[in-house]
């Protein structure tokens, strides 16, 4: 496959790609995570806004998120300066855009996995650490959290090769990321499908190495593996 000296500008955009992706996936987490434990709380407050966070992020496709924020980030920010007395104009970069986006939409979706996860622990199990001395934060991150990061794996890498495959989104507001730079190669060469087959077979490659990670996180975390591999 001759990409005729834009072989590197394809390397760079995957990673970048890879950059945007994990930074999301962080924040994504984050998001998910506080929306689930608002969606289970006593709160009324905090459910109708957990329920109102995931309903219409998942209501709306991404690339309108992409774009408002990207568009709209800047005026959002400056009005909130203005609140503190800051009156210079803010700029949202494309990355920065991107990765709102994406966290957000992961967010959403990542919220209703970890939920469906934390229901499954048992009630008891709360109950018996508290027996034992333990503090609220302390059972979530000792107790609970390790298990529910076991249940909710398999959803989790699903959706993230999902986001992995969303990324190309940013491209249009000018992130030079893997799809934008396959679209300067094809552009510039005339051979659209060149550069489009080469981005294809990374985006592949890159699914590839996450469904890896995805299955070796799943074999570790499961403790009946775990305990064979100790017998073997």
């Amino acid at each position: 496959m001759d990409l005729q000296g834009f072989g590197h500008l394809l390397i760079s955009g995957s990673w970048i790609t890879v950059q945007l992706a994990l930074t999301s996936l962080v924040f994504g987490l984050i998001f998910g995570l506080l929306g689930a434990a608002a969606k289970l709380s006593q709160s009324r407050l905090a459910r109708g806004l957990a329920t109102g966070y995931t309903t219409i992020v998942r209501g709306i496709p991404e690339l309108l998120l992409v774009l408002t924020l990207y568009f709209g980030g800047a005026q959002l920010l400056m009005w909130a300066a203005s609140w503190f007395g800051y009156d210079e104009y803010i700029e949202v970069g494309p990355f920065a855009a991107g990765v709102a986006a994406l966290s957000i939409a992961f967010g959403a979706y990542a919220t209703e996995v970890f939920r469906m996860a934390l229901m499954e622990i048992p009630r008891g199990q709360w109950e018996s650490a508290y027996a034992a001395g333990m503090g609220r934060g302390q059972t979530f991150f000792r107790i609970i959290l390790p298990q529910v990061w076991r249940l909710a794996l398999p959803g989790l890498g699903n959706l993230f090769q999902v986001l992995l495959k969303d990324t190309a989104l940013v491209s249009v507001v000018g992130l030079n990321e893997l799809m934008r730079q396959a679209s300067v190669g094809a552009a510039s060469t005339k051979e659209p499908f060149t550069f489009y087959m080469a981005a294809a077979l990374l985006y592949l490659g890159l699914t590839v190495i996450a469904t890896g990670i995805t299955m070796y996180l799943e074999r570790a975390s499961n403790p009946t593996t775990r305990s064979r591999r100790v017998r073997a």
